[in-house]
Formats: structure tokens, sequence, C-alpha cells
């Protein structure tokens, strides 16, 4: 398997290990020095047992689809179906992983959706 396809794979099983909360399959996917942040809220983590910690722990029945993932050598890209009950709300997750082919550094965007500004009602489509 080359590198791209590897790293396809290890971002495939991390969301599925979180979605089964398997925080031992999990955490094995993680570099120790693991650097998680959330620019939204201006939140870093850093190590493993404390983002192992922050998944344990975080409130509610939350669940997680893969839409889509785009890998580039040791670089992801992932588009992920959030679901806490009945609220969706799309993920934009940066992944970067080590010469080992563990996840270094994880940047969470969670983008809130807006009305658009008037004036271009004449060309868009809205869903």
């Amino acid at each position: 398997m080359d590198e791209t396809a590897s790293t396809r794979s290890t971002i495939e099983a991390y969301v599925t290990c979180a979605e089964r909360r398997d925080w031992e399959g999990f955490g094995a996917l993680l570099a120790e020095d693991v650097v998680y942040e959330m620019p939204q809220s201006r939140e870093r983590i850093r190590g493993k047992p404390a983002y192992l910690q922050f998944n344990r722990d975080y409130p509610g029945d939350w669940h997680l689809e893969v839409r889509r993932i785009v890998a580039d050598g040791r670089h992801a890209a992932a588009w992920i179906d959030a679901r806490v009950g009945t609220e969706h709300q799309d993920a934009c997750v940066w992944f970067e992983l080590s010469d080992q082919g563990l996840i270094s550094r994880i940047t969470d965007y969670w983008p809130e959706p807006y009305d658009p500004p008037p004036g271009r009602e004449h060309l868009v489509e809205r869903w």
C-alpha cells in the first residue's frame, strides 16, 4: 500500500473507531505528541492522553459519518457529518501523519451555516 492509501486508511479507521467508541483502537492511531486544534474556539489539546480523554468525555449521543476523504502523502482532509441527537453539522478536519504513519496533528473546523447577503438571488439556488 502506498503512503497516500495508507493515510486514507488511517483516517477511515480514526472515524470508525471514534464512532464505535473504540478508544484503544483510536489511541493506537495517534502519535504520543498529537496536537488537536479547533480554530473557531481557539482551543488546543496536546498529547495522546489528553486528546483521548477529551473524546471520551465529549457530551451527548454524538455520531460521525465520513462523507469524503482526500489524501495526499501524509496529509488528508475529511468532510464529516457529525450528529448529536437530530442535529447535523458538517466538520472539515485536516490531518497530518508522522513518519511512522500515526496521526500527529488534527485541525477541526466546525463551520456554522449562515444566510447569504442579498443581491445574488438571481445567480444561486438555495437548498
